[in-house]
């Protein structure tokens, strides 16, 4: 049996930097917290964590005092920078400099604009952590919008200043665009920002090349990733058998019984050892097998 891990998987530059922010800030000290967890894949945060890297929610950040926090790569709202300031929190800031990018567009479009008659529309999902912060550059007032069934939330008789999530989809963002240029009424301007990460969008045609080529795929993802949900769907769309994984204990290896070849991919969230301990496992079941 073959099996290939796709040398286009894993984590992009942003992910990458943040990690190596967290692992040299933990060698100078026992103990560092994360607001969220720094990446959607359990197994890397599990790793981490046994550094010493402490995963927090929100509501935990907002009674600390006195304390190292690093910000992942999904970036911040100015809310929280203003109460780390406030509290004397020392801030190891590992934003992605695509997505620092993109906030202070949104932030410079909302300081622009007039309310009264323009809003700033966000292309995303609701609630994650990178729209979170992008809405945030407009004191909470942008409207977010996931597909086509939001649109209402758009008020069609003003001018709109649209920017996507870095880690939608082109495909996605075009069909949005296309369906607001129909609604805009006479006399109000649509003006939409192209705001994709391409490092992440150029990944679908390369990973959808390489699940073309394997008779059964294990698309490894954390359950929370974004990105992943993304990728996942488009190489369903070209190979039907493939599975997602999250850690190596959710694969049913029987399912490898009498394929010859296999192919392992992931998300932009997704760590090439855990890729490559999935690879090993299932050599192992090979050669158990045989």
């Amino acid at each position: 049996m073959i099996i290939e891990i796709d040398d286009n998987s894993g984590f992009c530059f942003g992910v990458v930097t943040a990690i190596k922010k967290a692992e040299e800030e933990l060698t100078r000290t026992p103990r560092l917290y994360c607001l969220g967890d720094i990446v959607h894949n359990s197994m890397e945060v599990e790793r981490l964590s046994s550094k010493g890297l402490i995963s927090i929610d929100r509501d935990t950040y907002l009674n600390l005092r006195d304390q190292k926090v690093l910000f992942r790569a999904h970036g911040e709202p100015p809310s929280t920078y203003q109460y780390a300031k406030e509290n004397n929190l020392e801030i190891i800031d590992a934003t992605c400099p695509v997505v620092l990018n993109l906030q202070k567009k949104i932030k410079q479009a909302y300081e622009e604009s007039d309310p009264a008659d323009t809003q700033i529309v966000i292309y995303g999902k609701n609630g994650h952590a990178e729209v979170n912060g992008l809405v945030g550059q407009t004191e909470g007032t942008a409207v977010v919008v996931e597909g086509l069934s939001d649109l209402d939330k758009i008020d069609f008789s003003k001018h709109i200043r649209m920017f996507s999530q870095t880690t939608k989809s082109i495909e996605g963002f075009n069909h949005i665009v296309e369906a607001i240029g129909e609604r805009v009424k006479p006399g109000c301007k649509f003006e939409y920002n192209d705001t994709i990460c391409r490092q992440v969008a150029n990944r679908i045609p390369k990973i959808v090349n390489f699940v073309a080529k394997h008779e059964l795929v294990l698309f490894v993802s954390g359950k929370k990733s974004s990105n992943g949900k993304v990728l996942f769907d488009e190489c369903r769309k070209v190979n039907p058998n493939i599975y997602m994984v999250s850690d190596l204990e959710d694969v049913d290896y029987t399912i490898f019984l009498g394929v010859k070849s296999v192919g392992i991919c992931g998300a932009t969230s997704t760590p090439k050892w855990l890729m490559e301990a999935l690879k090993r496992r299932i050599e192992q079941y090979e050669n158990y097998y045989n």
